[in-house]
C-alpha cells in the first residue's frame, strides 16, 4: 500500500471508529507499527487535519473546511450514486430533490476524474413499483421527527375504520410498494406501523418525547428481527 492510500485508509478509519481510538488499535486495523502510525498522523496533521489527542490517550477526527476535498474509491462513487438514484425514485417529492441537490453538491468537491466515474456509473436503478404519493406533507413529517415530538394523527386502517391517534414518530421505512411510518402509538400503548397514504390529517402536539426516540426506535428493529427470524424457523 502507498503511503498515500495508507494515509487515506487511517484517516478513514479515525473518523469511523468511536473516539478516542489508540495508536495501537489504529496499528492493528492498519497492519503497521505505532511507530508509522505516529508518523503518519504528523502527517495528516501537516496536511491541514485536524486531529485531537496524543499517544496513550488516543485520538479524535475534528472535522474541519480546510480539509481538502473528500477522495472517494471508484466502488465508493458507485454506491453513492446508486443509493441516491434509489432514493431519486422511491422517495417523495422533497426527498427525491434533496438526494439530486446532494449528488450535485458531492461531484462539486471531487477532482475531474472522480466527477467522470460518477457521472458514468456502470450501476443503475429502475424500480417498476413505486411507493404510492401521500397525501400528507411528508418534510413536517419528518421535521416532526427530528425534533422528537408527539403528534395526533388520523388515520385510517385496511378496513377503512377512521381512529384518532397520538403517536411518537420514529422512522419512515420504505418497501417496494409503500412507506410506512413507524412509531409508537400511545392509545396502544404498544409499536405500530402506519401505512402514510392512510394518515388523512395531523397536528403538532408540543409535547416533546426526547430522548426516548433512538431507545424507541432500537427496541421496535429488535422486535422486527425477532419476528422475522420466528417467520423464517416456522412452527416448532
Amino acid at each position: 500500500m502507498s503511503k498515500t492510500d495508507r494515509l487515506f485508509r487511517l484517516l478513514h478509519l479515525i473518523r469511523g471508529l468511536r473516539p478516542p481510538v489508540t495508536a495501537a488499535r489504529l496499528a492493528t486495523a492498519m497492519e503497521v507499527s505505532e511507530r508509522t502510525i505516529y508518523r503518519d498522523i504528523d502527517s495528516l496533521r501537516a496536511a491541514g487535519a485536524r486531529i485531537e489527542g496524543e499517544a496513550g490517550l488516543g485520538y479524535t477526527m475534528i472535522e474541519d473546511p480546510a480539509l481538502p476535498p473528500q477522495t472517494f474509491t471508484q466502488i465508493e462513487l458507485e454506491a453513492l450514486t446508486l443509493g441516491l438514484a434509489d432514493v431519486n425514485q422511491s422517495g417523495d417529492a422533497d426527498l427525491a430533490q434533496a438526494a439530486n441537490d446532494a449528488l450535485v453538491k458531492i461531484l462539486a468537491t471531487l477532482p475531474e476524474r472522480q466527477q467522470r466515474q460518477a457521472m458514468h456509473a456502470v450501476n443503475l436503478v429502475h424500480r417498476f413499483y413505486r411507493p404510492a404519493t401521500p397525501t400528507i406533507d411528508m418534510t413536517l413529517l419528518r421535521e416532526a421527527m427530528w425534533a422528537e415530538e408527539a403528534l395526533d394523527i388520523g388515520y385510517r386502517d385496511l378496513k377503512d375504520t377512521r381512529t384518532e391517534r397520538r403517536i411518537y414518530p420514529l422512522a419512515l421505512s420504505y418497501h417496494d410498494r409503500s412507506v410506512m411510518l413507524l412509531a409508537w402509538c400511545c392509545k396502544r400503548e404498544d409499536f405500530r406501523s402506519f401505512h402514510v397514504t392512510r394518515i388523512d390529517g395531523y397536528r403538532n402536539t408540543g409535547e416533546s418525547f426526547r430522548p426516548r426516540r433512538v431507545p424507541l426506535l432500537r427496541e421496535f428493529i429488535g422486535h422486527m428481527r425477532t419476528r422475522d427470524r420466528a417467520a423464517e424457523v416456522g412452527p416448532a
